[in-house]
């Protein structure tokens, strides 16, 4: 079982939850399913492994270019590099 990432929660109100990921290498979030729709913004350049029913595939993240994501995604996000990871993950209500 991989070592689950470290999650910080910055603001959570009644309309947006901001929470910081922080990954060791080879650490997960664990399955998750996403019930609002959210946007992520890496903090630094990087590569993450997806995990869903349909199998895996890597994301390339870039430090600062955030993307977009509807609720209802179910997966597990895992950190491929060797070296720590970190994005800001945005989860609008």
């Amino acid at each position: 079982m991989a070592a689950a990432a470290k999650s910080t929660v910055f603001v959570d109100n009644e309309r947006v939850t901001v929470t910081e990921w922080r990954f060791a290498p080879g650490a997960a979030t664990g399955w998750h399913c996403h019930g609002h729709d959210y946007v992520v913004v890496p903090l630094m350049d990087g590569r993450l492994k997806l995990l869903t029913a349909e199998g895996e595939s890597f994301g390339e993240m870039k430090a600062g270019v955030p993307y977009f994501r509807r609720e209802g995604v179910e997966h597990d996000v895992v950190n491929a590099n060797d070296t720590e990871y970190a994005f800001i993950e945005i989860e609008l209500k």
